[in-house]
């Protein structure tokens, strides 16, 4: 099952409430997206990732994937602010990983080469043994610019159905479904919200093969 809400995501997870069965993954989007000045959107970032561990149970995880943004100069970790809002709302970290956007070695030119993967949780505690490396060198193919690569969404899916137990992958902010996809993929039912109707329309569709995971 894939079920795709063409809403404002945290409008969409008020009213939704609690998923029960439900593991969250997500990538929020920059102050770029959302046509916000840079305070606002600081604001609304910090307020999204709460909403986003509300929206699955003390016992599940959530699981973001985030990319530092520069913006006049100056650089604004993602991550960081994705573990102090985590921590305001009474989650801990189970992991961090490091998800390479460019060969390791290969200069940048002052965009991110990297992206976060933060997994945090009210209740869980982190398995002793995780079948995740500290830093994924090979993201996947990306079905959009913006998207995170399939194999790094296929990491995150695996570890919500095998250590978390999910039944089913809730992505709040799935631009053109790339996580709805890979959960498909993975035998997981998958709901998916996003606030443009193309990309919305896009995340019905979109399909990943088996030899991508």
């Amino acid at each position: 099952m894939r079920e795709i809400h063409c809403a404002e995501a945290i409008a969409w997870m008020r009213a939704r409430g609690r998923m029960e069965g439900a593991c969250a993954v997500t990538s929020l989007p920059d102050v770029s997206e959302v046509g916000q000045s840079l305070p606002v959107w600081r604001e609304w970032f910090l307020g999204a990732v709460g909403a986003t561990i509300d929206l699955v149970p003390d016992s599940s995880a959530a699981l973001f994937f985030q990319s530092d943004i520069k913006r006049d100069g100056v650089w604004i970790d993602k991550g960081g602010m994705v573990i102090r809002a985590a921590e305001d709302a009474g989650a801990r970290v189970l992991f961090h990983k490091i998800v390479c956007r460019r060969p390791p070695g290969q200069l940048t030119m002052g965009r991110p080469g990297f992206t976060h993967l933060i997994a945090v949780s009210r209740a869980m505690r982190c398995p002793d043994v995780l079948p995740i490396p500290d830093i994924i060198t090979d993201a996947g193919r990306a079905p959009w610019v913006r998207a995170m690569g399939i194999r790094a969404a296929a990491y995150a899916v695996r570890f919500a159905r095998d250590q978390v137990g999910a039944r089913v992958i809730v992505d709040p902010f799935c631009g053109v479904g790339t996580i709805p996809a890979v959960a498909n993929a993975l035998g997981l039912d998958a709901v998916g919200v996003e606030l443009a109707r193309k990309r919305a329309e896009q995340s019905r569709l979109l399909n990943v093969a088996p030899a991508e995971l």
